[in-house]
């Protein structure tokens, strides 16, 4: 999969550059939904011999629309959603640079510039309901006919798919907001990923015995699941996928500090890896946030959660479900 960072960037200018059809969205988590829109995509690139292409915005349109009020809760970083939709076959995307000049082009400009003078689709499959250009005053029945004007046909999307995908996006987001990965994952097809960064802890885990690694996620705006203790699959430093627990929350017991915090104890695993990058794959809830009353009653609740964590991380592989 090609990425291009501008919409300038894309080849269509290029002799002998096979033609392209064309989408356009942000396709956070590549879920069920999404992917069914893409199966659409690439039977409509068929009948055209063409490539297939998403175009994207980044930063994110609310970001910059709205930055102090977006409200925005992502379920992928930059980086995995690239990963994602490269592995569900996608030829092209085109992060375009979202700024307010862009929000302030016409619905002619705005196909003009990025649709008819960069890409130079032979087809865009967009959904009935998409509006463009400033206001979103441009609709479908509007990119139709610029369409005829600029070279390239518009159809529609399948409602159904569109559908699909309002339904997944709500129904992911409502599930990690209720701490359920495991139905979480049903809707996107694969274990929700998160990536973070080791950063210096109090190591109160390894005086417990059960050393952890802090986590910085540095994406802001990356969807986490609600407080609480479960089984991940963690990809550690030398590439191999290990067994594993995470602890998003305050941990009562140990700290009366009002942040939010994400903590992984590697089973079997050994290493600080201070500064280097953990991948995480949410498989299972386990249990609540709860403060002991003693530092023994958590080491002997931490033993059972590392249990049952061997357990359910044995019928599954970091990849599947």
């Amino acid at each position: 999969m090609r990425v291009h960072h501008h919409a300038s960037d894309f080849p269509s200018h290029v002799e002998g550059a096979k033609p392209t059809v064309l989408t356009v969205g942000t396709f956070d988590g590549v879920h069920a939904g999404h992917r069914a829109v893409l199966q659409q995509l690439w039977e409509v690139a068929q009948r055209h011999d063409a490539s297939t292409t998403l175009l994207s915005f980044h930063p994110h349109p609310r970001t910059v629309l709205d930055p102090e009020h977006h409200g925005l809760e992502l379920l992928n970083t930059l980086d995995e959603r690239l990963a994602l939709l490269e592995s569900a076959g996608l030829d092209n995307v085109v992060l375009h640079p979202f700024t307010l000049s862009l929000a302030r082009m016409t619905p002619w400009e705005y196909a003009k510039t990025l649709m008819g003078d960069c890409i130079k689709p032979v087809a865009v499959v967009i959904g009935d309901d998409h509006r463009f250009g400033r206001n979103r005053g441009g609709d479908f029945s509007s990119l139709k006919t610029l369409g005829e004007a600029l070279g390239f046909e518009v159809e529609a999307l399948d409602a159904h798919r569109v559908e699909d995908v309002r339904v997944s996006s709500t129904k992911v987001r409502e599930a990690l907001r209720a701490g359920n990965v495991s139905e979480a994952n049903l809707w996107l097809g694969a274990p929700f990923p998160t990536t973070g960064r080791v950063v210096q802890g109090d190591a109160l885990g390894r005086e417990l015995g059960f050393p952890t690694a802090n986590l910085d996620v540095e994406d802001p705006l990356k969807l986490l699941p609600s407080r609480g203790v479960y089984a991940v699959w963690c990809q550690t430093p030398d590439g191999i996928w290990r067994p594993a627990m995470a602890n998003v929350g305050q941990r009562p017991t140990v700290s009366d500090r009002d942040e939010t915090t994400l903590e992984v104890h590697v089973i079997d695993g050994k290493g600080d890896w201070y500064g280097q990058l953990l991948h995480l794959r949410w498989v299972q809830w386990m249990r609540g946030e709860v403060k002991f009353a003693s530092q023994e009653e958590l080491i002997e609740a931490l033993h059972l959660d590392r249990t049952k964590a061997r357990t359910l991380l044995a019928g599954c592989q970091p990849g599947g479900l």
